[in-house]
């Protein structure tokens, strides 16, 4: 009795199912995420936004750039802070080259964010110092915009976030230095280094 012979052409079909399903979850999970990207930033970014005039948004990036360049001055000379505010430095260098687009310039839409960070051997003082000049040159463009505000529905486009507005470019300059500035770290205290609260004296019972 001869052996039953599986056809060949069964496990090219399971072979075609199994990419197929993949493919199709892979699809699924990055329409997801475009969807998810897209919710995010319509709340976070342009929503808010849209609700501010360019004034107050200048204002926004006045008052947290004094956050800001406070944090930098704290920070202790190590490479994780000098690389984290060489990034700082670099995202809101090349936002501000993007918005060029917003104010009638005709800016690379397409060229990375690297080419605007300080070089790689940028001392401390040095970025503690762009810190505080590039923030104050966004909030120059912010007023620029304001006296020459584009049209609502202009975008600009963002590598990872799609197109945005030229308010929610502002925002997100806003909150992408606040929230990158929370990794800077201080000096570590010395052994032996006395604890501010043991210098004062103690409260007297009455």
């Amino acid at each position: 009795m001869s052996q039953r012979r599986t056809s060949p052409a069964v496990p090219a079909l399971i072979t075609v199912a199994t990419v197929g399903v993949a493919a199709g979850a892979a699809y699924l999970a990055r329409t997801r995420q475009r969807d998810l990207k897209g919710a995010v930033v319509s709340r976070v970014l342009e929503r808010p936004a849209g609700r501010s005039s360019y004034q107050e948004l200048a204002h926004s990036l006045e008052t947290s750039g004094t956050h800001l360049t406070g944090r930098a001055a704290r920070a202790a000379d190590t490479h994780a802070n000098r690389e984290t505010l060489a990034h700082i430095i670099g995202i809101e260098r090349w936002g501000q080259h993007r918005l060029g687009a917003a104010l009638g310039r005709h800016p690379d839409l397409t060229a990375p964010y690297h080419t605007h960070r300080p070089p790689q051997d940028t001392a401390l003082p040095q970025l503690q110092a762009l810190i505080t000049s590039t923030r104050a040159a966004s909030v120059d463009l912010a007023r620029q915009l304001h006296t020459r505000p584009p049209n609502d529905d202009q975008t600009i486009p963002h590598n990872s976030l799609g197109d945005l507005t030229a308010k929610a470019w502002l925002r997100y300059l806003t909150h992408h230095a606040d929230l990158e500035s929370r990794k800077l770290r201080g000096p570590t205290p010395q052994k032996g280094d006395m604890n501010p609260t043991e210098t004062q004296p103690s409260a007297t019972k009455l």
